[in-house]
């Protein structure tokens, strides 16, 4: 039993059982020796591997990215440029070479991270040493923008915690984490009090999973809020479906194969899908304009990641060329990441026009 399996089970034996969002915010965040604060999970040789990690042709291309909206905004002499999530800084650092060919955008730009595993703050240090000073904030509300604000997101709101509930006999029940015998974890049903289910959803089949994330709501709240005041954009990138929709997201994945939720907790990432209906309600609730959703290839391409990696391999050998095209099949397929992952877009002025988004 780990030590995250131990203190949780304290938690339920002296309080009763837990929400999912609950024990995903232990087993995650909160301890010492919870999955983010243990060290470094991405990679061949940790857990799970990014876009950013992939290939630099998406840092690349986000970077160019967020020097056009820069322009938009009237190439402002101070500009915050926020990441969310920032894994080992890989992405910042591929944005700020690429976007580094637009005279005046690096001068005005100071990067904030947003980031509370502190081996990953190490880690960022080390990668954007010499690159460009940083500064670190544990949430998103300490974002101190008095600039514009530009806040790349890339896997960071499949992180945060989720609610789940279960459709009853008696209506909806909410899922949680219990004791079992020999005090083994187990999942388990609670009564669920003020759950307001989507009118879509009313007539769900027994059995069926609705999750929430209010840590997610309130997260792209505080963006929201922010980006409306001084101006600017968000992108988020990540895995999910437009809502709502029933379906148990919840997975965990350790050294790159997905294992039981409640096995060795803290040992292993907890992700859940992302709902970007319900992420765009919260940015447009803070009066941002939200674009159309996008598929993470579609927006890579509309960018120019074809013609990106065509210039690579007009000087790259045969192998090199492979591992060109391998990336690029990877980031933009409909069979690998290029449907699944999604795009969201919101941005003030309602006047700017993000490049990769359809016009509306």
């Amino acid at each position: 039993m780990t030590d995250v399996a131990r203190h949780l089970a304290d938690l339920i034996r002296a309080g009763g059982p837990i929400s999912i969002a609950e024990f995903m915010r232990v087993c995650l965040t909160v301890r010492g020796d919870s999955y983010y604060q243990r060290g470094d999970p991405f990679g061949a040789a940790g857990d799970f591997v990014t876009a950013p990690e992939i290939s630099q042709i998406f840092g690349e291309l986000i970077g160019l990215w967020c020097a056009d909206v820069w322009r938009q905004l009237g190439a402002p002499a101070r500009c915050t440029l926020a990441e969310l999530g920032p894994g080992r800084g890989t992405l910042m650092k591929d944005v700020l070479r690429a976007a580094g060919i637009v005279p005046g955008f690096r001068d005005a730009v100071s990067v904030v991270f947003v980031e509370v595993s502190e081996p990953l703050k190490r880690v960022q240090r080390d990668a954007l040493g010499g690159v460009a000073p940083v500064v670190w904030r544990d949430r998103v509300e300490d974002i101190d923008a008095q600039s514009p604000l530009i806040v790349i997101a890339n896997e960071f709101f499949d992180a945060l915690p989720v609610r789940q509930f279960v459709r009853t006999l008696d209506g909806w029940a909410e899922r949680c984490v219990g004791l079992g015998e020999g005090d083994a974890l187990r999942f388990g049903l609670a009564p669920a009090a003020n759950v307001v289910v989507p009118a879509p959803l009313h007539g769900a089949a027994l059995g069926c999973v609705f999750e929430i994330s209010p840590m997610r709501a309130a997260a792209a709240s505080a963006v929201g809020d922010l980006v409306a005041r001084v101006g600017g954009a968000v992108l988020a990138i990540d895995y999910g479906f437009e809502g709502p929709a029933v379906g148990d997201t919840l997975q965990a994945l350790r050294s790159h194969r997905f294992v039981d939720v409640l096995d060795e907790p803290g040992s292993a990432d907890l992700t859940t899908h992302v709902d970007f209906t319900a992420l765009g309600e919260a940015f447009a609730g803070a009066g941002l304009r939200v674009a159309s959703l996008t598929g993470q290839g579609a927006f890579l391409n509309a960018l120019g990641a074809a013609a990106r990696v065509a210039k690579l391999k007009a000087g790259a050998t045969l192998e090199q060329a492979a591992v060109l095209d391998s990336a690029y099949q990877r980031l933009t397929g409909d069979e690998a990441m290029g449907s699944l992952f999604k795009v969201l877009c919101a941005f003030a002025p309602a006047s700017l026009q993000p490049a990769g988004f359809a016009s509306s």
